[in-house]
């Protein structure tokens, strides 16, 4: 029986070297970006909340790992997140409503917004929790984003890139959001 090889593709070290610097350099700490830190960091990309009544509303979950255990529970990686909010939408403001961090028991850690903010037509915005803050826990912390528009609308992009190293190891991956829907009897 022939065995299939595996395919790897070999980043450069001063890839990670870079990623790393960036990470620490000039980022500021999760702690730091409390409810208002979107509508200071993130003034361009916003626009005035529509008028007109918000007809079209929805929620999405979006599942993180701020630390994970590793070789059978003996070592933990913390891993830096970096929540983004995307509108999809070409023409029609897209109104976020909440975006909230909870740990691993459910509770909530953090708030991002004093108040409802609208994103312009293909703008973002974005949550960042550095590598260094293990509030969410080991395992499944989660956002919630909870978001609205004033008609239909593309559906936004919620998405979370975590990025970590432990020793000589690094890692990367993307966790979707999903979307908030309830399940049950028809």
């Amino acid at each position: 029986m022939r065995k299939q090889a595996m395919c790897h593709t070999r980043i450069k070290p001063t890839f990670f070297l870079l990623l790393a610097f960036l990470l620490q350099a000039g980022v500021p700490q999760a702690h730091a970006q409390g409810a208002g830190y979107i509508e200071q960091n993130f003034a361009g990309s916003l626009t005035a909340i529509p008028a007109e009544p918000l007809s079209v509303a929805g929620s999405f979950y979006v599942p993180v790992y701020s630390s994970m255990a590793m070789s059978h529970g003996k070592l933990r990686a913390d891993f830096a997140v970096t929540l983004s909010v995307h509108n999809a939408s070409e023409s029609r403001a897209l109104v976020l409503k909440r975006i909230a961090y909870f740990d691993t028991t459910g509770k909530m850690v953090e708030s991002y917004l004093k108040a409802p903010v609208a994103l312009k037509p293909f703008a973002a915005v974005e949550v960042f929790i550095a590598a260094t803050d293990v509030r969410g826990g080991t395992g499944g912390a989660n956002f919630v984003v909870d978001w609205a528009a004033a008609g239909e609308i593309a559906e936004p992009a919620v998405e979370a890139l975590m990025v970590g190293s432990v020793g000589a190891g690094h890692y990367a991956f993307i966790s979707q959001g999903r979307p908030i829907r309830l399940i049950g009897k028809n």
